[in-house]
């Protein structure tokens, strides 16, 4: 059975209510919230990838100016989905999760082959990192209720762009954890 790891991309306060905010950053926290807790009462692991950046030095920043900077209110995650102890957190500086990051060694040494990818914003972070997974050989899963994007229009062409380049399963949220539930099941009873 494929171990899985759920992945939220920067559910920060300066995506989902800052100035670089997602434009259906609000009506994902719900659903993002739905698939924690089912995850961590299965024991699947929740790992966060959050913006942090250098104040001036950057280079994302000539982009999009500040955002997410180390330390600030605006680098934090949103309090409706706080991490919670056994959950990881891993920092970046690019719109890829696994650049210059020790994401892909943790997850290698969580047994993981099937990322579950959330968060903002469809066409630039979740993106990159879904092509970062699928570089690295990871079966990557899209909840759709689960990301957003800066409009309706950049979020159809991330889930295409990964859909079409990165083999990634773009699903119903209700689907997959119906399909989760049986497959935990289905391997729990074959160890017992």
């Amino acid at each position: 059975m494929p171990r899985y790891a759920v992945l939220v991309v920067d559910m920060l306060e300066e995506f989902v209510r800052g100035r670089l905010r997602a434009e259906n950053a609000e009506r994902i926290i719900p659903h993002i919230r739905r698939l924690l807790d089912f995850a961590r009462g299965r024991g699947i692991p929740v790992i966060y990838t959050v913006d942090q950046h250098y104040q001036g030095i950057d280079f994302e920043t000539k982009f999009w100016g500040p955002h997410a900077v180390k330390g600030s209110s605006e680098a934090k995650i949103v309090s409706e989905l706080s991490p919670v102890e056994k959950d990881f957190i891993v920092p970046k500086r690019r719109y890829d999760a696994f650049v210059f990051t020790d994401l892909d060694m943790l997850l290698r040494e969580l047994g993981v082959h099937t990322l579950i990818v959330t968060g903002i914003h469809t066409h630039i972070c979740v993106q990159q990192t879904a092509l970062g997974a699928f570089y690295r050989g990871y079966k990557v899963v899209i909840p759709l209720e689960c990301v957003a994007a800066a409009s309706e229009e950049w979020h159809k062409i991330g889930l295409e762009y990964m859909k079409s380049f990165a083999g990634a399963e773009i699903i119903d949220l209700e689907a997959l954890l119906r399909r989760l539930d049986v497959e935990l099941r289905s391997n729990f009873s074959e160890v017992v």
